[in-house]
């Protein structure tokens, strides 16, 4: 059968997918395909006739009519309404989300409109959801960072609020030890003070496992030369290790790694306690040396008892202590391992274990190599000539003290004062200030002072007012960025707390150098510790 033109047309447009309805000039409809009764629930006879508005929300039909008039003044196809949301109604008076496409069409010198028109409610449900699942993640996004400055913000609270007490205890324990004479107390105060590092070990250690797990502690990685690090290292351990009869070996390197170079020296100080702990006899060896796929490898071994290959993947769970049965006596806490590999997976390093039971172990780090070239280390500074300009100087030493915890000053200045300094304590910068034209040899401040004032901006403030390089020891519970962020200065030394009185009164010597006769061990201390030595 040979179809007409007009046949044709409405063959087409019953053949589409969508609904079609075609409407005059008028917004009336002619024409309406068999599909409009899926979607509007009308007959297409019943629709012939109406004005096209039947099929739109009351509220709309101002701005529907408005899109058609301006669209028969300009008819290109193109969707109807582009960026707005369009509504249908049905015969039952619910509504619906619809898209609209628009088609001029001419017949005898007029133009007649054809409207393509599909339900939309199920692209609006899909961006709807879309929508809120992006909602979603960015409210979780959001909560997990409101987590974690709550925790950075509880961790540097606790970390301050935990370690001022036992300061307090660490450094009345210092001078007590000190002015004690009689054994039986003295030995009650060497007991007390083994509980009191203790204490602060296995404070340290839950602290920085909890910045770890919570993001608080960010890499900050840099070329650095491992011959620094190293030489750190052995004048922190090697008393240590002679104390129970270790030879500790650091063998001289000239490598240059790139990683965070603070973190690299927790991850070694913890891994050379681990050694020293588990060895009974022999040594304990830290060396660097270039290994495969260009890497760095620093190799922390020792002649210990060994691991068996059973507790291997253990070794880095909290509290595990390889060959120590739980609730026994344990030297420790086994929360050092965990530290380090929380520390390499955080540098994205790979930490590798050898060991054999009665043998010994070894665990290696591999470094990436430096990015660039090291600045060859500074000659002598400024300070060093200091030093020797002070030497002939015979006068005590005049330590300004600020601390505005209050046991902390007292317990602080009792420990100088006992170790032969003069001391002068005072809680805030502007009691700084005004004490220091009595004269000053050696700040010791606290970093975080009340209102909001630190012990960085005590040191810079003193140093202006002095016009010299003022000396100084900052004493902190903060381990936070801000702390390790703050610049070198050869006249600075930075301790944390709870510090332990010989570790602060060997800061001093550090800082002031063993050339200067106000250090030297004929002061009152000295004479007193060597008389009566501590058991």
């Amino acid at each position: 059968m040979v179809l007409t033109p007009a046949r044709l047309a409405v063959t087409v447009l019953e053949g589409a997918p969508d609904a079609m309805i075609v409407v005059d000039d008028g917004g009336i409809i002619r024409f309406a395909s068999r599909r409009v009764t899926a979607l509007f629930g009308y007959l297409p006879e019943e629709l012939t006739g109406l004005d096209i508005e039947r099929l739109m929300p009351e509220r709309f039909r101002r701005r529907y009519s408005q899109l058609r008039r301006e669209y028969m003044a300009d008819t290109p196809v193109r969707p109807m309404g582009l960026g707005l949301d369009l509504y249908g109604l049905r015969h039952d008076g619910t509504e619906f989300p619809i898209e609209i496409s628009l088609s001029p069409i001419e017949d005898d010198g007029r133009t007649l409109l054809a409207a393509a028109i599909r339900d939309a409610s199920h692209r609006k449900r899909i961006e709807t959801e879309l929508v809120t699942e992006r909602t979603s993640a960015e409210q979780a996004r959001e909560a997990a960072d409101r987590a974690n400055h709550a925790k950075s913000r509880f961790l540097a609270t606790a970390s301050h609020d935990l370690r001022q007490p036992l300061q307090t205890l660490a450094l009345l324990n210092g001078a007590l030890r000190r002015t004690v004479r009689d054994e039986d107390p003295a030995q009650a105060l060497y007991q007390q003070e083994q509980a009191i590092e203790a204490m602060s070990r296995l404070l340290n250690a839950l602290l920085d496992i909890s910045k770890l797990e919570s993001g608080a502690i960010k890499p900050e990685p840099e070329d650095f030369e491992v011959a620094a690090l190293f030489e750190e290292l052995r004048r922190e351990f090697t008393e240590i290790a002679a104390g129970k009869g270790l030879q500790l070996d650091v063998e001289p390197s000239p490598m240059r790694v790139h990683s965070d170079p603070s973190l690299i020296g927790q991850v070694l100080r913890n891994l050379l306690a681990n050694a020293i702990q588990y060895t009974r006899r022999g040594r304990v060896a830290l060396s660097c040396l270039a290994a495969r796929d260009s890497k760095v490898r620093i190799d922390v071994s020792d002649t210990g008892v060994g691991i068996p290959a059973d507790q291997l993947t253990c070794i880095y769970d909290e509290f595990f202590q390889a060959g120590i049965a739980t609730n026994t006596s344990r030297e420790g806490y086994g929360l050092g391992l965990s530290i380090v590999k929380r520390i390499v997976e955080l540098l994205e390093l790979k930490l590798e274990v050898r060991s054999q039971p009665g043998v010994g172990s070894c665990f290696s780090v591999l470094l990436p190599p430096a990015c660039g070239q090291l600045a060859a280390p500074d000659g002598e500074s400024g300070g060093c000539a200091g030093l020797r300009a002070s030497a002939g100087r015979h006068e005590t030493l005049k330590i300004l003290l600020v601390e505005d915890d209050r046991a902390v000053r007292d317990a602080t200045r009792m420990l100088l004062k006992v170790a032969g300094y003069q001391v002068t304590a005072v809680s805030s910068l502007a009691e700084a200030l005004e004490a220091s034209r009595a004269g000053v040899d050696l700040l010791v401040s606290d970093y975080h002072l009340r209102d909001g004032e630190t012990g960085t901006q005590v040191i810079a403030t003193l140093r202006e007012a002095l016009r010299a390089p003022l000396k100084a020891v900052l004493v902190t519970g903060d381990t936070s960025t801000a702390v390790r962020e703050l610049p070198r200065d050869p006249d600075l030394r930075i301790a944390s707390k709870p510090l332990q009185a010989e570790e602060l009164l060997k800061l001093l010597q550090s800082l002031m150098g063993a050339d200067d006769p106000r250090l030297l061990p004929e002061s009152p201390f000295f004479l007193e510790a060597r008389a009566h030595p501590i058991p």
